[in-house]
Formats: C-alpha cells, sequence, structure tokens
C-alpha cells in the first residue's frame, strides 16, 4: 500500500472538516470509512471527529441532532443526509461492558484513537495532515493481520462485543488475528454473555455474509459459540462415518457456506441445515453413522436459535423452510409429477433458493457419487423451469375453482370445504389437465 496516502472525502463530509477547521478546530474523517477507503471498499458511513466541544459544533451548523451528547456525539445534517460528528475523548470505566460510564474530552487526536478496537479502525485522515496512524494500522493491513490498540484484554473488557467484532473482521477481509488478540479472545469469550442477543446477531450475521464465513470456525475454536450458540460447538464435535461425507457435521456446516452466494437467508440456511444431526445421532456396530430425520429436528433447533437471536420472523420462516426440505428428493427420480408435488410441498418462494442449497449441500460432502447428485439437481431444476413456462398449477390460489366457486355450487362453508379444495389439487398436481372449473365441480360433486 502506499505510504502517501490520498482519500477522496465526500463533498458533504469535506465541507463539515473545512467548516471546523475555519473555526480553528481540528476535523477529520476517522474508524471504517479511513480503512475501508484504503482497501478500496465503499465505505458505508463517514464518521467524524473533531477537538470541538458538541456545543462548539452546534455552533457551526444550522441543521443538527443531539445524538449523543454525553459521549460527545453530535449528528449535523447536510442536504438529506446525516454525519456523526464526534469530539476526541477519552473513555472512563466500562461498567456495562459497552458504554463507558463517563467520558472525558480531549483535545489529543492520539488519546482519541487509542481508545479504539482494532489497529485498522484507528485511523484518521484529512488532506491537509494526510493519515494519521499512531498504531500501525497500515501496517497491520499490509500484513493482513487484525490486532487489537493496545492491551487487547483492556480493549475487549470495555466492549465484550468487540471479541466477536474482531472474527467478523477477518472474515470479511481474510485477515488473520494477531497471536495476542487471539490468546485475549480465548480468555475473555465467556464475557460475550453479557452482551445482548440483537448485537450479538448483527455481528454474526456480518460474519456470515462475507467473503470467508468459514472463519466462524475460529470462534468456535476460541470458545465463542460456546457462550451463544452450543448448538454449533455440538456439530463440530460430532463425526460423519459415512461414504458421503469426509468431515464433522460441523466442518461440512462450513465448507457449505462457501458454496452458496453472500445472501443472508441462504447462509442462515447453510449454517443451519445440518443443525439437527447430533440430537439423531445413531452408530452401526460397523462404526458407520446415520441422522434419520435430522432435518425436522434441525428445522426446530433452527427457530429457537432464530428466535433467541430476535431475527426477524420472516427471516425465520425462509430459513426454516430450507433447514426442513434440504434433503428432500435425495431418493426420488424428478420428473414433472414429482416436480409438482415438490414445489407444493416446499412452497413457491423457497423453491428456487433449494437448488442452491441442495448443490452447496453436495459440494461439501465426499466425492462419492458427487456428480450423480449435481445431474438429479439439475433434473430438478429443469422441471421446475418447465412448470414455470407451461404456468401449472402447484398450489390453491391457481386451481380452477375457488372456495366461493363451490358455495355457488351448494357446499357448506367449513372445515369440509377447504379439505374438498385440497383433494381438488392433489388431482391437479397428479394430473394437471385436470385443472378446468367444470371438470374440477364435477369431481367435487364425486367427493
Amino acid at each position: 500500500m502506499e505510504r502517501n496516502i490520498r482519500i477522496k472525502v465526500p463533498q458533504k463530509a469535506q465541507y463539515i472538516i473545512d467548516t471546523i477547521a475555519k473555526a480553528g478546530y481540528e476535523a477529520y474523517v476517522v474508524g471504517g470509512c479511513v480503512r475501508d477507503s484504503i482497501l478500496g471498499r465503499e465505505p458505508e458511513d463517514w464518521d467524524i471527529t473533531t477537538s470541538a466541544t458538541p456545543f462548539q459544533v452546534k455552533e457551526l451548523f444550522s441543521r443538527t441532532v443531539d445524538t449523543g451528547l454525553q459521549h460527545g456525539t453530535v449528528t449535523v445534517i447536510v442536504g438529506r443526509e446525516g454525519f456523526e460528528v464526534t469530539t476526541y475523548r477519552v473513555d472512563g470505566i466500562y461498567e456495562d461492558g459497552r458504554h463507558p460510564k463517563q467520558v472525558k474530552f480531549t483535545p489529543s487526536l492520539e488519546e482519541d484513537l487509542k481508545r479504539r478496537d482494532l489497529t485498522m479502525n484507528a485511523l484518521a485522515y484529512n488532506d491537509e495532515a494526510g493519515l494519521v496512524d499512531c498504531f500501525g494500522g497500515l501496517e497491520d493491513m499490509e500484513a493482513g493481520i487484525v490486532r487489537c490498540v493496545g492491551n487487547p484484554e483492556e480493549r475487549f473488557g470495555e466492549d465484550s462485543l468487540r471479541i466477536l467484532r474482531a472474527i467478523r473482521f477477518s472474515a470479511q477481509m481474510g485477515f488473520d488475528i494477531e497471536e495476542e488478540t487471539l490468546a485475549a479472545i480465548s480468555r475473555l469469550a465467556h464475557t460475550l454473555d453479557r452482551v445482548s442477543a440483537e448485537r450479538i446477531r448483527v455481528e454474526l450475521v456480518k460474519l456470515l455474509v462475507s467473503p470467508h464465513p468459514e472463519h466462524l470456525r475460529l470462534a468456535y475454536e476460541t470458545g465463542v459459540t460456546k457462550v451463544f450458540f452450543p448448538e454449533f460447538d455440538q456439530a463440530m464435535e460430532t463425526p460423519q462415518k459415512h461414504p458421503h461425507h469426509c468431515c464433522s457435521v460441523g466442518e461440512h456446516i462450513l465448507r457449505s457456506m462457501q458454496h452458496v452466494q453472500a445472501d443472508k437467508v441462504l447462509r442462515l440456511a447453510m449454517l443451519l441445515h445440518d443443525i439437527g444431526k447430533p440430537k439423531v445421532l445413531t452408530v452401526d456396530p460397523d462404526g458407520t453413522t446415520h441422522f434419520h430425520g435430522h432435518a425436522a429436528v434441525g428445522a426446530d433447533t433452527a427457530e429457537a436459535f432464530l428466535y433467541r437471536l430476535k431475527m426477524d420472523k420472516d427471516t425465520i420462516r425462509r430459513v426454516c423452510t430450507l433447514v426442513r426440505c434440504h434433503d428432500y428428493g435425495n431418493s426420488l427420480e424428478p420428473d414433472m409429477k414429482m416436480a409438482r408435488k415438490a414445489l407444493n410441498r416446499i412452497g413457491e418462494e423457497a423453491f428456487p433458493w433449494f437448488f442452491a442449497v441442495k448443490r452447496a449441500d453436495i459440494l461439501a460432502q465426499s466425492q462419492y457419487c458427487r456428480q450423480e447428485k449435481l445431474d438429479k439437481v439439475d433434473r430438478w431444476q429443469e422441471c421446475y423451469e418447465e412448470l414455470l413456462r407451461q404456468q401449472q398449477c402447484v398450489s390453491l390460489k391457481t386451481l380452477a375453482v375457488t372456495g366461493g366457486d363451490l358455495i355457488q355450487a351448494g357446499w357448506k362453508p367449513g372445515r369440509q370445504l377447504g379439505e374438498i379444495l385440497q383433494k381438488l389439487l392433489e388431482l391437479v398436481l397428479e394430473d394437471p389437465e385436470c385443472n378446468t372449473k367444470e371438470r374440477l365441480l364435477a369431481e367435487a360433486e364425486k367427493l
């Protein structure tokens, strides 16, 4: 990386820096936006740090929001965009493992940077001073290292979530975690139990959709998952001795996540698709392992875990559907009739993702019959695409008769009406030619 680094600061952020500087104070963009700019990534936010106090900042701009005055932060509104502007500060004692009990403003940028979690996040920049790097953040990025600023036990003691953040950054960047930082993670992993489920969820999802979701292995090896996801530890410790597999359940899960796109639902589905296996493990006299019924057990386990993390209901529903159905069709030969029944069972929303899950599962298994398995998935997908082209009925919403039609024909509203509609749908799944109003009303009369 170049030592003479120049960063293109957005016009609105630059306006804030210039305005503060003209008033006689210092101001820099700081933290993640500097790190990401150096790495060629698009920053999500442009945060600014300054020697001006919050009240001095408020005097300089016409539109501000008191985001966190007690911690020195004011949000400056420029146009329709908000920029967090925070006064240089030294943090007091962190009593709750998240927020300092009090902060003290300081005129020193270095003192402010010293309190940040990782060296790559303790970077500041403005056009006049250039890059300010007091703790070797640039050198660590060049070496591909995640390292705490100063004493890692102190940094993690201030906010336990930093433990998971360090692992998440290693996954996002593809970096190794520096030896002392990694050792401190192992020693203090248990303190994650004081972090809220919501904060853990945010970091976990960022890790999972990163280029290296397999870095979750680090969370297992350091005792982090034991705190909030013990089911994964059980999976890592459950062997699979079978021709179809070549590693433990957990290692298979880690490999499978690398074979789906970086989508939250798909990565969560792969994380959880075999999570029920430890609960249903049986072993033959020759040592061969089996996991009969693991998909249904896994869906229940996945649902409980996602609720524990306070995941939104839509994501829970999508993920659990894929977990429950990920093994569907393994013993079936796909044809149009079987595809209609599969689509009805799995659901039209989840079915397109079903193929991605199947392929990822297969690619994370042994080489045994791999190509035959992948070919079968291709045939399932060809049948599905043909169903779409022919617009065949696979659910009640495209059935040629409705409950209203049956009532008009003399049926009474109630449970029996729903049962009749379901039987008519089963008829259509067997033979799509039956999906006409006249034919189905006639069949209803027979029923």
